[in-house]
């Protein structure tokens, strides 16, 4: 099936029935959405000449143009490329020459990120449509396109995660991939109804933009911040305006939500539940996040690889039953979802005994195909039938996961990846620095913050404001290190191996 399907199921059901909201205004009632979907995709087709399978670029701040353009290439049957709106140009460009972008759209905020983007570019350089411009009201009034068939196996997102190598990867996500992730949504995670409503002040170009899809199903209202991001004070508005609230949000969020101190009666009236996921959250947090909200919040742990859905650890493992067992639960990530199978594994790949530390496995219909134009990649994350998440747990005699460290190193800031080797490879660029080793450091707000420990060449120096600015020149600005320690020589083994261990314990 194709994954637009949803969106007319629930115009021809509710089509007057609000979809999208920009704040407490209105934008479009579900029959409104679809003829918009229909209509962008009728110029998508006609306009730009393109073909099922091409790749559509979003490189987008939040809002109602965001939904309105993934529904339009999935109807056309073309593949969603979101980009994350924090990369550096330099990244931006690696992502559309690695899918072979055929077209972009882009938000007046981002419009110079994607002009330097396309001066790094290696291969061709695709047009770009502003949004709100001319071109783009010109698509918004085209001829309906009819809904593509699509097969289950057909990409519908390219999903960037980052890689060791510091190149982002291509996940490639089918329509059956999203299905999967939205049945295991309503199933596992939240039900939904359309009395109900999801709130984005997470980006639509990850989890929140996948988890648009279940409220889709459940024929539930989107609402986006007028001012497209996370703001505390405006998500405590749109709580007291709004009924049956759910969002996502990266453990470092909630922690902020708490510690605004904007929550109370008005708001929690409003709100139904917290997905948040795609980072630690300490069992501290957790106890005080259930203080402030209450029995309202759910934990997934997923990977763009299966997305949003490998387990989950529902409201009722949330309370306290009085079994001295909550602390447990809290510093797990839950359990299995019903999609999906789940093993901890040795070097084999053979299941380990309840208790026991391996990497995580997981299969099933929510699990890509594989890495975008990268076999080698794809062969070493797909074997023997299962995703090799690269994380490191164990599973209890209940069948809980425990999350215990992250095999290849990634810091998660903000619920945002940040893996240490491509912070690495920009710093080794200036001749002063002989070695580099870059962790995570915990933070009150953030999660985990950057930390960079260096050794110097003899007798070279470096100002910290100079590996900024080589920093900021090739990487996103969040990807910085926000701490630099200067070694005369970085501890190490016996094998000659970094000692990161050691570093984060003289990092404090």
């Amino acid at each position: 099936m194709n994954i637009a399907s949803l969106l007319g199921r629930a115009a021809r059901l509710t089509p007057n029935r609000i979809a999208v909201f920009e704040g407490t205004a209105p934008v479009w009632s579900y029959a409104e959405w679809a003829t918009l979907a229909a209509r962008l995709a009728g110029g998508l087709v006609e306009s730009h000449n393109l073909r099922p399978g091409d790749r559509v670029a979003l490189v987008m701040r939040n809002g109602p143009d965001y939904l309105a353009l993934l529904f339009a290439c999935w109807r056309a049957g073309l593949i969603c490329v979101p980009v994350n709106a924090k990369l550096h140009a330099r990244e931006v460009a690696h992502i559309l020459d690695d899918s072979g972008a055929a077209l972009v759209f882009a938000t007046a905020d981002l419009a110079g990120t994607v002009s330097e983007a396309l001066g790094f570019m290696l291969g061709r350089q695709p047009p770009v449509v502003a949004i709100g411009s001319q071109d783009h009201r010109a698509l918004m009034q085209s001829e309906e396109a009819a809904e593509r068939d699509a097969a289950a196996g057909d990409p519908a997102w390219l999903f960037y995660t980052s890689g060791t190598t510091g190149r982002s990867k291509g996940a490639v996500l089918s329509h059956r991939n999203l299905l999967a992730m939205t049945l295991g949504y309503l199933a596992e995670v939240d039900a939904v109804s359309p009395e109900d409503c999801i709130l984005h002040p997470a980006p639509l170009s990850h989890g929140s933009g996948l988890y648009a899809l279940p409220h889709v199903a459940g024929m539930a209202a989107q609402v986006v911040p007028e001012s497209g991001r996370f703001d505390p004070a405006e998500l405590a508005s749109l709580l007291r305006s709004h009924r049956g609230c759910a969002f996502f949000a990266a453990p470092t969020i909630v922690t902020r939500l708490m510690n605004a101190g904007v929550i109370g009666d008005a708001e929690l009236a409003g709100l139904k539940t917290i997905i948040y996921g795609g980072g630690p959250m300490y069992v501290e947090d957790s106890r005080r996040a259930l203080e402030v909200f209450g029995q309202r919040l759910v934990q997934i742990y997923g990977q763009g690889e299966s997305p949003m859905t490998i387990t989950v650890l529902p409201r009722g493992l949330h309370e306290d039953t009085g079994d001295g067992r909550l602390d447990h639960r809290l510093g797990s990530v839950g359990y299995a979802q019903a999609i999906v199978s789940l093993r901890v594994a040795g070097s084999d790949g053979a299941p380990l005994p309840a208790g026991e530390v391996g990497e995580v496995l997981v299969r099933g219909d929510s699990v890509m195909s594989g890495y975008w134009n990268n076999p080698e990649a794809t062969a070493a994350a797909l074997r023997d039938g299962w995703l090799h998440t690269g994380d490191l747990g164990s599973l209890d005699a209940h069948g809980l996961l425990t999350l215990k460290d992250r095999s290849k190193d990634v810091i998660i800031s903000g619920g945002v990846n940040i893996y240490p080797r491509e912070v690495e490879e920009v710093l080794l660029l200036h001749p002063a620095v002989a070695e580099v080793a870059v962790f995570g450091r915990r933070h009150p707000d953030w999660g985990e913050e950057v930390v960079a420990a260096l050794s110097l060449h003899e007798g070279a120096s470096v100002a910290t404001a100079a590996l900024d600015a080589l920093c900021e020149a090739h990487i996103a600005r969040f990807k910085k290190p926000k701490q630099y320690l200067f070694f005369d020589a970085l501890p190490k083994n016996s094998y000659g191996k970094i000692l990161k261990t050691e570093l984060r314990r003289q990092a404090g």
